[in-house]
C-alpha cells in the first residue's frame, strides 16, 4: 500500500517532534522530514517530493503564506495549515486559504503539546482528506472523532414546511475546497440577489475574517452570523465557527438563530442542522447547494429541502477539491441537478427571477 508522505513545516521543536510521532503511528502515513522554515523544507523536499505539507504561518526566514504562494505557482501540493487561535493569526490564515490551502488545523498558544495529542484524529483526517484533494480545482487568489449524531440532536425532523410564499432563500454548504469554492461565487452575485445563509466548516475565530475578506471584495454584504440577524436580499450570512446556525422565520421575515449544541456528523456548524431548518421554515421558498467537501454532512438536509419543495443543487467531482459531501447528496437521490461550480452563480440568479 502507497503511503501518504507528508512534510512537517513549523518553527517550534515539540510541533515538529509530537505531529512526527502522531501522524508515523498511522499505518497509512509517513512523514518524509521537518523543517523549521521554508527554506530548510525546500532543501528536503527537491530530494522527495510530499504528497501534503502540514504547514505553520509565522516563521523566521520565510512565512507560510509567501511559501503557500510560490507552491502554489510552481508546484502545486496540498497543504495543511496549523496556525494558533489569534484574531491576527485568523486573518493571516484565512490569507492561505485564499492562497491554496485545503484545510485548517488550529492550535493555542498554551498547552500545545497536549493539545496536539487530544486532535490526532482531527490531524490525521485533516492530511487524508488534503492527500485526496484535486488541486487543479484550488482557486486561489476539524474535531476528534466522537458519536455521529444527526441533525435531530439540534431540531426535530418531519415538521411541515412552509407555504410558497414571495420571499426566497438560498442556502449553501460546504467544506474542504468551500473557502475558495464560495469567493468564486459570492463574488460574482450581484446586491440584487435573496438573502443567503451559509455553513462553511471553519473552526471558530476563523469564519468572522473570512466573511470580512469575501464582503471586502463583493457587491453583496457577507458577514459573520449573530443571533436574530435579519437574512436580507443582497446579504449573506455565515454561520460562525463553533456554533450552529437555523433558519427561522417571524410572519414575513427570515432571521436566523446561532446556537450552540452536540456536535452533528461531527461538525459544529452543521450544514445538515441548516438545511433541515430551511427545509421547515422555507420549504418551496428556497433553493440549496452542497458544494466541496470531505465526508456526507449536509446530504441528509439537501434530501429534506427536497422534500419539501425546494430546488437542490450539488457541486459535480469535476469540479470539486474533494467530491464527497456532494458525492453523498447524489447518491441520495438528494439533488435535483448536478452542475459544475462556473455554473452556480447563474443559477442563483435564474431562482432569483423565477
Amino acid at each position: 500500500m502507497n503511503t501518504i508522505k507528508v512534510m512537517v513545516v513549523d518553527d517550534s521543536a515539540v510541533v515538529r517532534q509530537v505531529l512526527q510521532e502522531m501522524l508515523n503511528k498511522d499505518p497509512a502515513i509517513e512523514v518524509i522530514g521537518a523543517a523549521a522554515d521554508p527554506i530548510f523544507a525546500m532543501n528536503r523536499m527537491n530530494k522527495q517530493w510530499p504528497d501534503v505539507i502540514v504547514l505553520d504561518v509565522e516563521m523566521p526566514r520565510m512565512d507560510g503564506i509567501t511559501f503557500l504562494k510560490k507552491l502554489m505557482s510552481e508546484r502545486p501540493t496540498p497543504v495543511v495549515i496549523c496556525s494558533t487561535l489569534t484574531e491576527k493569526g485568523a486573518e493571516t490564515t484565512m490569507q492561505a486559504m485564499s492562497a491554496g490551502a485545503v484545510s485548517i488545523i488550529t492550535k493555542p498558544k498554551v498547552g500545545l503539546k497536549s493539545f496536539l495529542s487530544d486532535a490526532a484524529d482531527n490531524i490525521i483526517n485533516a492530511v487524508k482528506g488534503a492527500a485526496r484533494a484535486n488541486m487543479a480545482n484550488m482557486r486561489t487568489s476539524a474535531l476528534k472523532v466522537e458519536k455521529k449524531l444527526s441533525a435531530d440532536a439540534i431540531i426535530p425532523g418531519n415538521a411541515r414546511a412552509m407555504t410558497k410564499t414571495t420571499d426566497k432563500v438560498i442556502a449553501i454548504g460546504t467544506s474542504t475546497g468551500g473557502t475558495q469554492a464560495l469567493e468564486a461565487v459570492l463574488t460574482a452575485l450581484p446586491p440584487t440577489i435573496p438573502g443567503i445563509v451559509i455553513v462553511q466548516h471553519m473552526p471558530e475565530k476563523f469564519t468572522r475574517s473570512f466573511a470580512e475578506r469575501i464582503d471586502s471584495l463583493s457587491d453583496i454584504s457577507v458577514k459573520e452570523a449573530e443571533n436574530n440577524d435579519r437574512v436580507m436580499p443582497g446579504r449573506a450570512l455565515i454561520a460562525p465557527g463553533g456554533k450552529h446556525m437555523l433558519l427561522k422565520r417571524n410572519g414575513a421575515q427570515y432571521y436566523v438563530e446561532v446556537m450552540n449544541g452536540p456536535l452533528v456528523n461531527r461538525h459544529r456548524p452543521s450544514v445538515d442542522v441548516l438545511f433541515r431548518s430551511v427545509a421547515r421554515y422555507a420549504g418551496k421558498n428556497a433553493v440549496g447547494f452542497i458544494l466541496t467537501g470531505m465526508g456526507d454532512d449536509g446530504a441528509r438536509g439537501l434530501l429534506e429541502m427536497k422534500n419539501a419543495g425546494a430546488e437542490t443543487f450539488a457541486q459535480d467531482e469535476k469540479s470539486c477539491v474533494v467530491f464527497g459531501m456532494p458525492k453523498e447528496a447524489i447518491a441520495l437521490n438528494a439533488a435535483s441537478r448536478v452542475v459544475s461550480l462556473d455554473a452556480v452563480p447563474a443559477e442563483i440568479m435564474r431562482y432569483s427571477h423565477d
